[in-house]
């Protein structure tokens, strides 16, 4: 079995959450995921927050509770395999690989997202996000969703390359080039990948793009800079088409 827990909370310290990872690692059988409190907006924790009604902590601080989770969960035999989960040996959640992985999978419930390969065409899959509203709509149209969304080359190759990097072992460039429909260097700033290589970001081994323990901390910022087309760009020119 596995649980989740949450860090970087109002007011919690590291030596606190050290003693938290190491008793979750004395009960825990196979598996972990850890995860970095985020706070949505729209919602009344949102609105205190902004309030000042309590503090969570800065950049750098999220960054030192990564690296005590990384610390304490490799010594007790929990390694990272992906950016939120840890494993004990040929323990890996075959559930999640299938989203690293870029595979297919149905989102059931409000709120609940989904990826679909129908007739050749990906698509990417909504329900409604409030219970109400989707209770209707089923009750109406036997279906909770909204209309599916057909998703370009050029959407899958990110979905695929995002998902990819945030596995250990990387992304292999001939699945990009599979998921993209060409060669994936078509999709990549290739100036820019050597710059993030030489950074010590990220490497080509193997076949695979990977990151490394910086090139992780900095995921969410490297993808748009490798990409020669940014996602607001696609969207505008499938506005104007």
């Amino acid at each position: 079995f596995s649980f989740d827990l949450i860090y970087a909370r109002p007011e919690q310290d590291l030596d606190a959450w050290r003693a938290e990872l190491e008793y979750a690692a004395s009960i825990a059988k196979g598996h972990l995921s850890l995860y970095q409190l985020t706070i949505e907006r729209n919602t009344p924790f949102y609105f205190d927050h902004a309030q000042g009604v309590f503090d969570i902590p800065d950049e750098d601080q999220a960054i030192a509770f990564y690296e005590v989770t990384q610390d304490v969960l490799r010594r007790a035999g929990f390694p990272r395999y992906e950016v939120s989960n840890h494993a004990a040996e040929d323990h890996e959640s075959r559930h999640n690989m299938i989203y690293w992985l870029y595979g297919d999978y149905v989102g059931i419930g409000p709120g609940a997202h989904g990826r679909l390969s129908l007739s050749g065409q990906k698509y990417a899959t909504r329900e409604h996000h409030a219970p109400e509203p989707w209770l209707t709509r089923v009750e109406e149209r036997g279906c909770g969703a909204h209309p599916f969304e057909a998703l370009s080359a050029e959407d899958q190759f990110t979905e695929g390359m995002m998902m990819g990097l945030r596995l250990v072992d990387g992304v292999a460039l001939e699945r990009l080039s599979q998921i993209g429909g060409q060669d994936w260097q078509e999709f990549v700033d290739m100036d820019r990948l050597r710059i993030a290589q030489n950074e010590g970001w990220l490497e080509l081994r193997d076949g695979r793009l990977i990151l490394s323990d910086t090139g992780t901390l900095r995921l969410n910022a490297l993808i748009p800079y490798l990409l020669k087309v940014q996602p607001e760009q696609r969207q505008a020119t499938a506005q104007r088409s």
